[in-house]
């Protein structure tokens, strides 16, 4: 049995009358775009604000490099490889085609530079030379590949290659690629922090990143675009106002510009009619509860969140939102620290719209042989008299 306590949380700043007398936002259909597909999340909250056969599986062309992205910048995070290490060149990536980096066979580049290569310069030849190195070769590469998206989720993603080069087995689709680069945002920032740089000289030869809207706002900070004959023009953009950070992915946009004022119009929209707030953040004490404790040295806890708790919303809907704290009844010692003992849940017009779990910051340990029977008899009590009442 739980117990279900209404709570006013401090950011708030609203009673429960001011709730129901608050109006509902309405806000307009996503704008029209050329792409066919599409997706815009809220990158704190996931929350999909605009969408359009985000789930059909396409060609991802060069968008696949954000995936390649993420596995090496896990790979750099857990110690296997380092952003110093040299790597030779082999014939096999120096022959690659479409957009290159322009490094030679036999060569030995720092892997940061071929991060950079890969990055900034969408260079096929820097993406292959990435997978030999963390794998061994492309093959064994792209398994590395499914297991990371099997560890993310993706449900539509299949990867037969690093660099995005034409496949029909290659593909991914709107969603995926946003869960993606959702994951490397928060996840790698270093890493991320590539994805506005405007340009990249290696051998000296200087090539802009193919991100025209790095140039149109400042806000804009990523991430990567995609082009062949079969895939048409893809992208993935990124940017982060105050507490939004919004992320989106168009695909099989008709030309380089429809795709960035499809991205473009997306992100717009997106900022336009809605905010994302934190709420509460990880660790923060509740002051005001504790979470009571059977036959324990301790009668109570602290208690916090266990992560971030974010909402994204029409800025007016703030106000209609009710926050519910609901916690474990007949919590007993030992109680460890981290143990999960409730959760924060907010809800609009009685709809869940995310929750975060609360959990004790203190270890607190049973009483002795003595204290605990007697705790057990006034645990068995007051059970009985809440079942009563």
């Amino acid at each position: 049995m739980k117990s279900l306590i209404n709570i006013a949380i401090a950011f708030f700043g609203f009673s429960s009358a001011l709730i129901l007398q608050a109006e509902e936002s309405f806000i307009p259909d996503p704008p029209s775009l050329n792409s066919s597909n599409y997706i815009l999340i809220d990158s704190a909250t996931n929350r999909i604000l605009a969408e359009k056969g985000s789930e059909e599986r396409m060609e991802p062309a060069s968008l696949t490099k954000i995936m390649t992205g993420y596995v090496v910048a896990d790979q750099v995070s857990e110690g296997f490889i380092n952003i110093d290490d040299e790597v030779v060149i082999s014939e096999n990536c120096w022959r690659k085609g479409g957009s290159r980096m322009f490094i030679a066979e036999g060569s030995r580049v720092l892997l940061s530079d071929l991060i950079k290569g890969m990055v900034i310069q969408s260079g096929n030849d820097a993406s292959c030379a990435i997978a030999e190195y963390v794998a061994g070769s492309e093959e064994n590469f792209v398994k590395l590949m499914m297991k990371y998206a099997s560890s993310l989720g993706l449900t539509d993603s299949n990867f037969v290659n690093p660099t995005g080069w034409p496949d029909i087995e290659n593909y991914s689709s709107a969603k995926d690629l946003a869960t993606i680069s959702r994951n490397l945002i928060s996840g790698f920032p270093e890493h991320y922090s590539l994805y506005r740089v405007k340009s990249y000289t290696y051998n000296d030869i200087k090539q802009r990143n193919r991100n025209g809207l790095l140039w149109q706002d400042d806000s804009i900070d990523g991430l990567k675009t995609g082009h062949t004959e079969t895939a048409g023009y893809c992208m993935v953009s990124s940017a982060a106002r105050d507490e939004t950070r919004l992320i989106a992915v168009t695909l099989n946009s008709s030309s380089e510009k429809t795709r960035l004022t499809d991205n473009r119009r997306l992100l717009d929209y997106g900022f336009r009619y809605f905010k994302t707030k934190k709420i509460l953040s990880a660790g923060e004490i509740l002051k005001e509860n504790k979470i009571q404790v059977w036959g324990g040295q301790k009668e109570s806890a602290d208690i916090a969140p266990d992560d971030d708790l974010y909402v994204t919303l029409p800025a007016r809907d703030f106000k209609r939102v009710e926050s519910i704290l609901v916690l474990n009844n007949y919590v007993q010692a030992p109680l460890k620290e981290g143990q999960v003992v409730g959760k924060v849940v907010l809800k609009l017009d009685d709809k869940e719209i995310n929750k975060v779990n609360l959990v004790s910051l203190e270890r607190v340990e049973s009483q002795g042989l003595f204290g605990r029977a007697w705790s057990n008899i006034q645990l068995i009590v007051h059970r009985f008299l809440m079942e009563e009442s």
